[in-house]
This record gives C-alpha cells, structure tokens and sequence, in this order.
C-alpha cells in the first residue's frame, strides 16, 4: 500500500498510487441529462488563486493571476448516493474501488474489529486500508448508505467520475471552472462566503472541529460528511464548495500558471494526477487548512477515499 501524496498533507490529498485494472465500460451514452439541478454561471475574468499567508505556495495556489472563464452549467450540488445509485443501475458500473478490493477509510469511523490489523500509511496513520470499502460500503463490510441516501457519494476515482459524467451527458469542471463557480462572485475572499471562518458565530461548513486527528466536536453539526444541501449556498447558489468532501476537476496538476490572462485554461495535456478542490470534513486549520476557496491537491486518477466526489459541468450551449 503506497503513501499518500507526498507533496501535501495526507487528511486533504486521499491516499493513492494504486494499481488496478481498467475500471468496467460503460455504454456510450445516449442519455443526455438534463439540466435539472444545475446553475448557469455567467462568463466573465475573475482573480483566480490566492497570494494569502494561510496558503501553501508549494501546492501552487499562487501567483493570482487573471483569468476569463466562458459561460458554462455547473451541479448544484455534489453527486449524492442516490444519483449516483442511478448510475450504477442502468450502466453496471463498476468502480475501482470495487476492482481493486479496498479503498482508505478514516479510522474513527470504523469499528475495533475493522481497525485491528488493516494496513495504514506510516506518515498517516489515522487512514486505514479496508478491504471491501466501496461507495455503497463506505466504511466497509457491515457499512450501508441507509440514512446517507442524500450525501455525496464518495470511494469514488477521477475515472469513475468521468465514467458518471459521461453518462449523464456532462462533463467535470475545469479547474479554473470550479474555484470561478466556488467563489460565487466574489473577489478574493478565503471562503465562498466572505473572509471569517464563522461569521458571527455562524457555522458555513462542514470542517474538522477540534483537534485533527484525535478530536472532533462536530460543532457544525456533522462528524463525517453532511447532506449535500447542507449550508447556504455561495452567490452562484452552489453548495459546499469548501468542505464536506473533495472534488474532482478535468485538469491534470500542474504547480506552474501561465503569465497574463488565460482564456479558459484547461491545465496541462499530460501528467500524473488529477486536481481536486475544496476540501473535506477531514481539513482542520492546525494541519490541512485547504477548505480555503484557492486551495487545491492532487490524486492519482484511480485513488479514492472516504472523503473525495465530485460534481458536473456542461457547457452553457448544451440544451437539455
């Protein structure tokens, strides 16, 4: 079992490096989703990135740059377990998780007789390889989604959330799409809402409350992730662009941004693992600090963990 991304902290970048074979195909799809669920977002330049001293550059997150991203339709919400149960029930889809056998659970969540033995990460221990963990296992063996039909689903590869994608006739984010979307027509600010964590005591999203790994109080109402509508939604109407679970982008990673105004970029042609954004219900202050709007990782594109997702995107020309 390999360690996580070595560059980042392993609560925000979800263990990876596994081999596994293809995941299954899944049928050229005719079924073009609707527009259900999406919002338009208006094209426009926006200050992409951040220069902020809670940043990390070495992840890139700088220098802020000027950006002009085209109009484009973007989920609402991540996927949920029901969405994505629709999936799976008309196309057979097998994620790798489940081609794979395993998939890194946090280890508070699982109980004695899962955490007793299974294979951890030196550097993270507080991950636990479980065999049999998958989206509708999320804890594994025992674990069901009864109660969790409305959160995102998660155990969930960047290659499966293209496969999903595909299907619903969509596609996912660029990642410069996201943090335009995430931002929610605002400038600059640390979060989706503005610059303060909590505004007037006011919880925003669902974070590590306490002290990372050992503690956590679940001030904001939720222990592992909470339903995909929880929280108000940012000026564009999205919700939970900053915590609850990391999404998956288009791009490939890349630590270097071209000088002067890009035009809809896309990120590199080729590399070795993909962007994901927003952060988790893992990220604490103290040691991810990545639920900030301009904060980003990577995963490898067959890595899943309990706390990745994704949502779609469409292009605004695409009708329903």
């Amino acid at each position: 079992m390999e360690t996580p991304h070595a560059s980042h902290p392993a609560c925000c970048a979800p263990p990876g490096g596994r081999t596994a074979a293809q995941p299954a195909a899944v049928p050229s799809a005719d079924h073009q989703g609707s527009l259900d669920g999406m919002v338009h977002v208006p094209g426009g330049e926006f200050l992409m990135g951040t220069d902020d001293t809670e940043g990390f550059p070495a992840d890139g997150e700088g220098p802020v740059r000027t950006v002009h991203v085209s109009a484009f339709h973007i989920d609402t919400y991540a996927v949920s377990n029901e969405r994505f149960a629709e999936f799976v029930d008309a196309t057979g889809h097998v994620t790798e998780a489940e081609l794979i056998g395993w998939s890194y659970v946090f280890a508070g969540f699982l109980p004695a007789a899962l955490r007793r033995g299974a294979p951890r990460p030196a550097r993270t221990p507080w991950w636990c390889g479980v065999t049999g963990a998958r989206w509708d296992h999320p804890e594994g063996p025992g674990s069901t989604l009864e109660g969790r039909e409305y959160h995102p689903v998660v155990h969930i590869s960047w290659n499966d959330a293209a496969a999903y994608c595909a299907w619903a006739g969509k596609r996912l984010p660029t990642e410069a799409e996201w943090e335009y979307a995430a931002r929610g027509g605002l400038e600059q600010k640390r979060y989706p809402w503005g610059d303060e964590l909590d505004p007037d005591g006011e919880y925003r999203c669902n974070i590590w409350r306490g002290s990372f790994p050992t503690k956590n109080s679940a001030a904001d109402g939720y222990r592992a992730t909470a339903p995909v509508d929880a929280f108000a939604p940012n000026g564009f109407g999205l919700h939970n662009t900053s915590g609850n679970v990391w999404e998956w982008c288009a791009d490939w990673w890349a630590v270097d941004h071209p000088t002067g105004t890009a035009s809809d970029p896309k990120g590199p042609a080729t590399g070795q693992e993909k962007v994901i954004r927003g952060g988790s219900h893992l990220c604490h202050q103290s040691y991810c600090n990545r639920y900030r709007v301009a904060a980003r990782t990577a995963n490898t594109p067959d890595g899943a963990s309990g706390h990745t997702g994704f949502r779609c995107a469409r292009d605004a020309d695409t009708t329903g």
